[in-house]
């Protein structure tokens, strides 16, 4: 999708915000539009007009998305097709807890303003150029429902309601067979070498070159391209499984994972409200950085630093990713050079205080994985679909 044309970007604004529309008719079935409050929380009343409201905003209302990052925000543009949804929905201005109780529109009214804001962006995308610097917003409204959908599935997990994620089928990489973990033995050897049977790859040393400098669209934080230099590290094949997880838990006593319980003879996991025997072969997911980095303690390895993980994912033929978020051991810093980019308030406000994760998770939506894609959380958040891979010590 970073390099869609207005073709591709029609299509994926259809089919995802047809996903969005089941995830919140999931929360509907369960009576949950306005649960309980949480930090982690949104209420799926109010994530549905953000959407709208978040797409109208840096499309229909946008004057400048001719301008393409060149768009200045000083002012606001137009006035939106709701009346109030400024007041209502704009995440910059409202605070997190009032989301809960300032009177939002009825249901219909909302799905309404949803279908007009969508109908509005297909027709104005049907008037761009190919070439037009204005696609770059339509990329980004697109990443922007794509991050919504995907924390809708964390909340229905924690909320244990039914829920489904039908567009995970067409685009779960992580698929391919992969060899099952050694649960007992050590997480690196030296010794091993790089070959499709080994549980883990040597890189050479060398200068990679991190973040990007293309014309491909991209997030700020993503920019400028620098060189790292690097030394021979040994990285895991494979993210960490609930087999060689759970040992470390039974070793140290540890806390379980979020939806996970120990039953007579084994452990359980849950999803979206069924309990299932734990898959000890599946990566262990639910974890924080802090559980990640306890982990690494007991077995005498480390996390990948970010230009490691990159370097890794984007050289070895057998090194896969997609199952889990997996997080590095860098703070979520600009890169040299940092400009922000029109949406101010995606990656500046958050340096410094979160963790970067690299990959995807299984309930990433397709448009929004790439090899290169930053994302970033506190180091104690474990509602997420997170996991970790290890380098030696």
């Amino acid at each position: 999708m970073r390099q869609a044309g207005n073709k591709e970007l029609t299509t994926a604004l259809k089919e995802i915000r047809a996903h969005t529309l089941n995830s919140f008719q999931a929360y509907q079935a369960a009576n949950q539009l306005q649960p309980p409050y949480a930090p982690e929380f949104n209420p799926p009343l109010w994530e549905l007009g953000h959407i709208a409201w978040f797409q109208e905003y840096w499309i229909g209302r946008n004057a400048q998305r001719a301008l393409g990052l060149n768009a200045s925000f000083s002012q606001l543009q137009t006035r939106p097709l709701l009346s109030n949804a400024d007041q209502w929905y704009d995440s910059a201005k409202v605070q997190h807890a009032m989301r809960w109780d300032q009177g939002l529109p009825a249901i219909n009214l909302c799905l309404r303003y949803a279908e007009q804001t969508l109908e509005q962006t297909l027709e104005l995308l049907h008037r761009e150029s190919k070439d037009s610097l204005a696609l770059y917003f339509y990329w980004l409204v697109l990443q922007h429902e794509a991050m919504h959908l995907e924390a809708s599935s964390y909340m229905a997990q924690a909320l244990s309601i039914p829920f489904h994620t039908p567009w995970v089928q067409a685009n779960d990489v992580a698929a391919t067979a992969k060899p099952p973990c050694a649960v007992g033995s050590t997480p690196h050897k030296n010794s091993m070498q790089l070959d499709s049977s080994s549980s883990t790859f040597h890189v050479p040393a060398q200068t990679w070159t991190l973040g990007s400098s293309s014309n491909e669209f991209c997030f700020d934080n993503e920019r400028i391209a620098r060189s790292v230099k690097l030394q021979g590290f040994e990285i895991a094949s494979q993210p960490v499984c609930w087999a060689q997880y759970m040992r470390f838990v039974m070793a140290t006593g540890h806390r379980l994972p979020l939806y996970v319980r120990q039953t007579a003879s084994n452990f359980e996991t849950q999803r979206f409200g069924t309990w299932t025997p734990m898959d000890m072969q599946a990566c262990a997911v639910h974890l924080s950085w802090d559980d990640a980095q306890a982990y690494c303690r007991w077995a005498k390895c480390r996390l990948p630093t970010e230009a490691e993980w990159d370097c890794a994912a984007r050289t070895l033929k057998n090194f896969t990713w997609g199952e889990v978020w997996e997080w590095t051991q860098d703070s979520f810093e600009p890169f040299d050079g940092f400009v922000v980019h029109p949406y101010a308030e995606y990656s500046a406000p958050w340096f410094g205080s979160h963790k970067v994760l690299r990959g995807a998770a299984r309930v990433t939506h397709q448009v929004l994985r790439h090899v290169q894609y930053r994302n970033f959380f506190t180091p104690a958040r474990r509602d997420i679909y997170a996991g970790f891979r290890t380098c030696a010590g």
